[in-house]
């Protein structure tokens, strides 16, 4: 089987050249345009996220042996979550490569982290099925880089950390106000503000409001540790 330009560009990018060209269709084939003759990357998905799981709890306990089960889990969750997963995909220009329905694509499909990171589990799964684990973990652990030995600081949760702060100063939990929300109904950019009882306040603009949240939390902790 041909695979189109992108397809060529995405697998050089990948390192691997695929034995069964079908699998690396799949995995970049959404929901929106499957069917009967396309299947969709679903399947290839859920084992994906299976596939990553396990390469990521082998390079966590070999870079720490002596962390505990307690230390290893929020490290492990920032290195598997759907946010790391669609952050990948955009460094190797996998939206790019996308085989979305008009719809999917007009709702601007290519940048929506759901889909993103879905799509890099299927890719994961799809280069695992077609050369199996040593192959998928020696490209996971490429792609992923220095994530795992910088992963304690990014597993830094900034709400739960602020909160924590904020505690230990016998302040109430910080509160998050959404300012206002611009952009189109497929690209929003959320303004959120974080403050303190004391009346210390941060700023953040982000494209859900979650991350709004992270970002403004991260600013004032950050802030507030400086100037203690």
């Amino acid at each position: 089987m041909k695979l189109s330009a992108d397809l060529i560009a995405l697998s050089g990018t990948l390192g691997h050249r695929f034995k069964n060209p079908e699998l690396l269709i799949r995995a970049v084939t959404h929901a929106s345009i499957s069917g009967p003759q396309r299947p969709d990357n679903q399947r290839l998905e859920f084992l994906g996220d299976r596939v990553l799981g396990l390469v990521m709890s082998e390079a966590l306990l070999s870079a720490d042996e002596r962390a505990s089960e307690g230390q290893l889990a929020p490290r492990f969750n920032a290195l598997v979550r759907k946010e790391t997963c669609a952050e990948i995909a955009r460094e190797i220009g996998l939206g790019d490569a996308l085989k979305l329905g008009r719809s999917e694509m007009m709702s601007g499909g290519r940048r929506k982290e759901a889909l993103l990171g879905d799509a890099m589990e299927a890719l994961i799964a799809a280069v695992y099925v077609d050369a199996g684990f040593e192959v998928a973990r020696a490209m996971v652990l490429r792609l992923w880089g220095d994530r795992v030995g910088r992963v304690e600081k990014d597993a830094r949760d900034p709400k739960t950390s602020l909160q924590e702060w904020a505690q230990a100063r016998a302040l109430p939990p910080p509160r998050y106000v959404e300012l206002g929300r611009s952009g189109p109904d497929h690209q929003p950019v959320f303004d959120v503000e974080v403050r303190l009882e004391t009346g210390e306040t941060e700023t953040a603009q982000a494209n859900t409001k979650r991350a709004a949240e992270q970002a403004a939390a991260r600013a004032l902790l950050a802030r507030m540790e400086k100037n203690a």
